[in-house]
């Protein structure tokens, strides 16, 4: 598991208003898929748009209340689930094993669905997009860069450099990477040689490792990791926007 149970999405540290408004809804891809995702959008917005990727728990309530700090901080956001074609789209409990579905996932399904996410935020809301994903959303981030989404930007937390997979030497949006300098699920090794193969492939990435921060450190409940959290909050709001200031609108 990515997180405790007693796990919160950390606040932002710009906050420009409240949520106007929040909820679930069913979004259809281009293969016949039904993926669950939720939306937040922001009282006051900051002409921006975020797709959320979760860890392995697919749709968790924390990413759901991590919509609603992103749409406090401005951004329409928009979280997408991964297992539609494994476990349907009904509501789910605590008890729900993300593990067991994730053999069934395959890169083609997580750039369907997430084509599918990108047409339903810019038909509610145009302008500049940028993916934000989590572990096993981190690395899915950082592939959706390169996936002909037309994405601003693609920021990942943590993520396995295995589910860049295929896409880690092609053309990409600027990337941002926020690594744990003591994460048990990925080591230095393996994101030196993904960060490798991006400067061969002549990509554009920041990347900026919290010395001694574990695996899914960015948690509120983690007390003593409180400004890595706050700092990485830096980093998405200056990523997004710097670059979004550099898309057509």
């Amino acid at each position: 598991m990515c997180h405790d149970i007693d796990s919160r999405p950390p606040a932002a540290p710009v906050v420009t208003g409240g949520v106007a408004e929040h909820g679930p809804l069913e979004i259809g891809a281009a293969d016949g898929n039904r993926l669950r995702a939720y939306r937040a959008a922001p009282a006051v917005p900051n002409g921006l748009n975020v797709l959320l990727l979760p860890d392995v728990r697919g749709l968790h309530p924390f990413y759901a209340g991590l919509a609603r700090r992103f749409a406090e901080a401005g951004f329409h956001t928009l979280v997408m689930d991964y297992y539609g074609r494994s476990a349907g789209t009904a509501p789910r409990d605590g008890s729900f094993d993300g593990y067991a579905h994730l053999p069934l996932l395959e890169p083609h399904h997580v750039e369907t669905d997430a084509a599918a996410a990108a047409e339903a935020i810019r038909a509610w809301h145009p302008g500049p997009l940028f993916s934000v994903g989590f572990c096993l959303g981190g690395g899915y981030s950082w592939r959706l860069g390169a996936a002909g989404l037309g994405l601003s930007g693609a920021a990942g937390f943590y993520g396995p450099p295995r589910f860049v997979g295929d896409r880690a030497d092609q053309p990409s949006a600027p990337l941002l990477m926020l690594l744990a300098g003591d994460d048990v699920a990925t080591t230095p090794q393996e994101h030196a040689e993904l960060t490798a193969a991006f400067d061969r492939a002549g990509k554009r990435y920041e990347a900026h490792t919290y010395e001694g921060a574990p695996h899914s450190f960015f948690d509120d409940s983690y007390d003593q990791w409180q400004e890595a959290c706050t700092d990485a909050w830096h980093r998405i709001l200056a990523f997004t926007a710097r670059h979004g200031e550099q898309s057509p609108r």
